[in-house]
């Protein structure tokens, strides 16, 4: 079916009418949702909704995150002709799942941003849905832990990343991609014992409670005894899953703002990322792809993929 679908398939981002489902456009045309999900703001019936967020306006350095949902929308392209490969299950298929486009937001006032996406995600889990959030840059996590809070209370954090982003800040006004955690944290929002931070790779006294297990740490162990760690941490709590890609090293991940070498390869990430099935996750966000930097797309391809392990991890736990 997959070659005749090919030739007749075309925009199923606004003309398919299941949920559920593979999908066969070419893979080089069309309107480009993520892995060709319809683009819907109807959430009746839907498991979960991928949405983006374009803001990089709490960047420390270079700039260009806006530009990422849509070049991982792009990439995503890539795979929705398959089942993920190595999971054992096909999620397109068993789960109800909508594209529910970008956050709307006055770009000129900074100040109102935090709000207006938290009470987007709020939107998506008051209709009982998941979300996975294509970033942007790394803030626009604490505003979306603050709904996921307000709905399952302190939450279960794990987080891929080179840096921790715990860097003190009691200043509740300031938005800064590198000091939200420490914000999470104090504000009650995450549960500092049962979370992790993997691939850490730059210096910060205080871990605030947070578990770490850095890249060395990593690299030395290796993805299976690093992901059945996480696994005893978290144990059957609540979790939120937010991986900024620059966890993977430049190599794997050159475009984005603040690449620190010694990172996570491509496998290893994959390998943690598949070997944390059976956790009780709730959503998560993949952040900091930078497309100006990104000169192969190879960043964004990343990208893609992590965003689709999010969704084979949320819906590991929730098949018939």
């Amino acid at each position: 079916m997959a070659l005749e679908d090919a030739k007749t398939q075309v925009d199923t981002a606004f003309t398919r009418s299941d949920l559920k489902g593979l999908a066969f456009e070419n893979a080089f045309g069309g309107a480009p949702s993520f892995l060709r999900r319809k683009y819907s703001k109807d959430l009746a019936g839907v498991d979960l909704a991928i949405t983006g967020v374009p803001f990089d306006q709490a960047v420390t350095h270079r700039p260009g995150t806006r530009f990422g949902p849509r070049a991982i929308r792009e990439a995503s392209a890539l795979q929705p002709y398959d089942p993920p490969y190595g999971w054992g299950f096909s999620p397109l298929e068993e789960l109800a799942i909508v594209d529910y486009g970008d956050l709307a937001f006055d770009y000129a006032k900074v100040s109102d941003f935090p709000d207006t996406l938290t009470a987007h995600i709020r939107g998506i889990l008051a209709e009982g849905a998941g979300s996975v959030t294509l970033g942007g840059d790394h803030y626009i996590s604490y505003p979306i832990l603050k709904a996921y809070a307000e709905k399952f209370g302190p939450i279960s954090l794990i987080h891929f990343d080179a840096h921790s982003d715990t860097w003190p800040d009691d200043d509740l006004s300031r938005i800064d991609h590198g000091t939200m955690f420490y914000k999470a944290v104090k504000t009650g929002l995450i549960d500092p014992a049962r979370s992790v931070q993997i691939g850490i790779r730059t210096h910060n006294d205080d871990t605030l409670g947070i578990n770490i297990i850095d890249a060395p740490e990593v690299h030395e162990t290796g993805p299976k005894a690093v992901a059945a760690k996480v696994r005893e941490i978290v144990g059957d709590s609540p979790c939120y899953l937010t991986f900024d890609i620059d966890a993977l090293d430049p190599a794997f991940a050159p475009g984005t703002g603040t690449p620190v070498w010694g990172g996570l390869t491509s496998a290893q990430a994959a390998a943690m990322l598949r070997g944390l099935a059976g956790i009780d996750l709730k959503g998560g966000d993949v952040v900091e792809v930078s497309p100006p930097f990104d000169t192969t797309g190879a960043t964004a391809i990343m990208g893609a993929h992590v965003a689709t392990e999010l969704i084979c991890l949320y819906g590991w736990t929730r098949r018939g």
